[in-house]
């Protein structure tokens, strides 16, 4: 696959780089990085000498007598290192540090802290469609997702099918995180039910047939693995009862179109549906990371089941978006939205939908949704794309 550039922009300063496997952490940092000096912590040999003698880090960076750029890849695997970066970042020699990881686990396990806010944290999301531009397919990223590891892949249907098993094999089961694999196994698939769903713990323990504190635990590693996310209830200035559960998401739909079976008792439609409105999610999350996170993400939903998809607020606007795996626009379609609006009426709605016009139904402004995806840019607001 072709390079593709991307919207993350580096911090002129040491930062810590996240995000899932297969996002393109390493890809980005040898193009933004080339002259960087690598320590590959997924290299046994080099975990080892690092992980029994830390202070090596020292011995490696001294070696290196201007300033450099150094890259600790998949830090987590042995945070001891920390401390002797920390040390070195408070030498104040003019060298720089990119520290990365797929998970956050461990390093919070061990206490780290994360070098006490002397680099910044930045978060590497699957693609934006407006990165891909003309390559974006739409039905495409609804079956595959937007994983960089998947779409640059000879074989995009295998790679997706075994991404969930690759991170059972190597993140959760080596590292000892749950003591039986097969309910953990279960849980994902369970959880992918609850994908674009209010979380109900209970619900899904008894799903799984274990303890609800197992749930939460196995929810805590899914969090920690950056392979999924919530997001809360929009709150302020509530006129009516709300609920009170956060939605879950997967973090990529092809990862949740690949964790959900499908039978002869499963509409094909639900399923697309659930991942419109996860693939939605993403580029939402995306965007307001790569802009800063002054905007927040949050939903609407009152005790009566009246729900907005998505409710974006901050200081460079406030917007309430619904999501439909539709063709065609109902009014019934836009009855939360106006409800919304009653509640909140300095916000702007927004309508997404599977349709090819750009229609204005009152004040609810109604967009096909790929051509929303692919407008969608950080460092833009939102009023950019009405």
């Amino acid at each position: 696959m072709e390079t593709v550039s991307r919207f993350l922009t580096p911090p002129s300063a040491s930062f810590f780089l996240f995000g899932p496997r297969g996002t393109g952490k390493s890809t980005w940092i040898k193009q933004r990085f080339p002259k960087s000096l690598y320590l590959d912590l997924l290299d046994p040999e080099t975990l080892r000498l690092h992980q029994a003698r830390p202070e090596r880090l020292r011995e490696f960076v001294a070696a290196s007598e201007s300033p450099q750029t150094f890259v600790v890849d998949e830090v987590q695997k042995a945070p001891e290192l920390l401390s002797v970066v920390h040390s070195l970042i408070e030498e104040k020699r003019g060298h720089r540090f990119i520290l990365t990881g797929s998970s956050a686990r461990k390093l919070k396990r061990t206490g780290s802290d994360l070098l006490a806010g002397r680099a910044s944290l930045q978060t590497l999301h699957p693609f934006m469609a407006a990165e891909l531009e003309g390559r974006f397919d739409l039905g495409l990223a609804l079956k595959r997702g937007l994983l960089p590891l998947v779409w640059g892949a000879a074989n995009p249907n295998d790679t997706l099918r075994t991404y969930a098993a690759l991170y059972l094999r190597e993140e959760v089961q080596q590292e000892g995180l749950v003591r039986n694999i097969g309910n953990f196994s279960r849980f994902l698939e369970s959880m992918a039910f609850s994908h674009a769903s209010l979380l109900n713990i209970s619900n899904v323990a008894r799903d799984c047939a274990v303890e609800r504190k197992t749930v939460e635990g196995y929810l805590a590693i899914l969090e920690d693995l950056l392979l999924s996310f919530t997001i809360p209830v929009f709150t302020k200035r509530a006129k009516r009862g709300l609920a009170g559960h956060p939605k879950f998401y997967y973090f990529d739909a092809g990862v949740f179109r690949s964790l959900r079976p499908s039978g002869p008792l499963d509409r094909p439609e639900e399923a697309e549906g659930l991942a419109l409105e996860g693939l939605v999610a993403q580029h939402l999350r995306a965007w307001a990371s790569y802009g800063g996170g002054k905007q927040t993400l949050s939903f609407w939903r009152t005790h009566s089941g009246t729900e907005v998809d998505f409710v974006v607020y901050g200081p460079d606007g406030f917007w309430g978006i619904e999501v439909k795996h539709a063709s065609k626009i109902l009014d019934k379609d836009l009855k939360s939205l106006r409800s919304f609006l009653e509640d909140y009426p300095e916000a702007k709605a927004l309508f997404l939908y599977q349709g090819k016009e750009r229609l204005k139904k009152g004040k609810i402004l109604c967009l096909p949704a790929g051509d929303f995806l692919i407008q969608l840019k950080p460092g833009r607001r939102l009023d950019a794309e009405i």
